[in-house]
């Protein structure tokens, strides 16, 4: 079969590999479609402590079952499926507890498990027995599916961030997570959605989305513009969305006294280390919190938003490309082009 294998830091090489072989308690999934995730590029350009190379990347996925073992019984061949990313070990504190997403082993497709840059991916028994697999409605597209695995991963943060009916927002970064946050924040009950943007490009192409106010960060005070759209109290909830250092910083001076702020993006390697004026978090009595990937459950919750069309996938959809252009997708989800970029393997 045909695969993109990232055999060292900036070097991913189409080519032909041995097809995987399914034993008796794992699925061999048709890839049909699969996005670019920023983490992607993350591993591509700095690599992963839970990344060996050579691997194969990829997970956010969707296709089509063509081969299963003899045990596995929820699932049969031709069942159109879609694909989380991480997977609980199933045995740990953390998994019994409910919250895999937090599994110390931190199972994940595309990074210890190969991933969907192939036009095969294999699920072990661990994704099979633990992980988040689930069917989708034949009216979804294998694109719009592929899909639900950073839906689901915006469930969990503002699960997280407890948002409530009334409560004002600030989301910081308009890429495809920052707009589904926004989309997602209404439907929890929040009535003020504000937008923040380096780029007035990206702005105005987050428009769609329905925010409630929109600040372009390269010309206005992001500040001092989200103290005047909530009457100078700041924000219930903020959350980063995007790998900028500064937008944590700025993020707890936009919150509201008892705000929660949720540093949901991740920060590049090497970028980590942020200062923040811990005063404001002990006199605002803020709660900061992180967010990371999601749960099995998420995902679920994900394919049944997209199924209703509470949630319409396809605006998130910008650009496709075959698998042997793989290196000129990743450059354009890079540059920001457009929202999600798909590969068709």
């Amino acid at each position: 079969m045909k695969a993109a294998v990232l055999e060292q830091l900036e070097q991913m090489v189409v080519k032909e590999v041995e097809r995987p072989s399914v034993d008796g308690d794992s699925i061999l999934m048709k890839v049909e479609a699969v996005g670019i995730c920023g983490s992607d590029i993350r591993i591509f350009r700095h690599g992963n402590n839970r990344v060996t190379l050579p691997q194969v990347l990829g997970h956010e996925s969707a296709g089509r079952i063509v081969e299963l073992g003899q045990n596995v019984t929820k699932f049969k061949i031709g069942d159109r499926i879609s694909l989380g990313a991480d997977v609980p070990c199933g045995e740990c504190i953390f998994c019994e507890a409910g919250i895999g997403n937090n599994c110390q082993i931190n199972y994940a497709m595309g990074y210890q498990f190969a991933g969907s840059f192939a036009e095969y991916v294999l699920l072990n028994k661990t994704m099979v027995n633990y992980g988040p697999i689930h069917k989708i409605p034949d009216h979804i597209s294998y694109e719009e599916g592929a899909l639900a695995e950073p839906l689901a991963c915006v469930l969990n943060a503002l699960e997280l961030s407890n948002i409530k009916l009334g409560d004002s927002v600030v989301v910081i970064g308009a890429g495809p997570i920052g707009c589904m946050i926004i989309e997602v924040a209404k439907l929890m009950g929040a009535t003020k959605v504000i937008l923040v943007q380096r780029s007035r490009p990206r702005l105005e192409m987050a428009k769609q989305f329905g925010a409630h106010a929109y600040i372009c960060s390269s010309e206005e005070n992001a500040i001092e513009r989200v103290l005047e759209e909530t009457g100078g109290l700041g924000a219930d909830v903020v959350i980063t969305s995007n790998p900028s250092p500064e937008a944590q910083v700025d993020a707890i001076y936009m919150a509201k006294n008892r705000a929660r702020v949720n540093f949901f993006g991740g920060l590049p390697k090497g970028k980590s280390m942020v200062t923040l004026d811990t005063n404001i978090i002990h006199y605002k009595e803020l709660f900061v919190h992180g967010a990371h990937g999601s749960l099995p459950a998420h995902h679920q919750k994900a394919i049944d938003l997209i199924g209703s069309g509470v949630i319409d996938m396809k605006r998130y959809i910008s650009h496709r490309y075959p698998l042997d252009e793989i290196n000129q997708a990743i450059s354009a989800a890079e540059d920001h082009v457009g929202m999600r970029i798909i590969v068709q393997p």
